[in-house]
């Protein structure tokens, strides 16, 4: 069973999976983020996602290597 997901706080409307990874640091090195995108072992919501582009606004579960981050929306009021 894996652990409950970490919660990222969006600051703006949207983050790219890329810059998400980096944020977070799922990939270790900031600069792994793209090869592990490129290499399948990211995924968003249970399924594999492949563009470092793909943006995330909120709800979102993005998974590599056994971590797991929730987006959230920010709350702009």
């Amino acid at each position: 069973m894996s652990a409950a997901p970490t919660p990222f706080a969006l600051r703006g409307d949207l983050i790219t999976l890329e810059a998400l990874i980096k944020a977070t640091d799922l990939a270790g090195l900031g600069q792994l983020s793209r090869a592990v995108i490129a290499d399948g072992a990211v995924t968003v919501d249970g399924e594999v996602e492949t563009r470092r582009g793909r943006k995330l606004r909120g709800g979102e579960v993005v998974r590599l290597k056994g971590a797991a981050v929730r987006v959230e929306a920010a709350d702009l009021q």
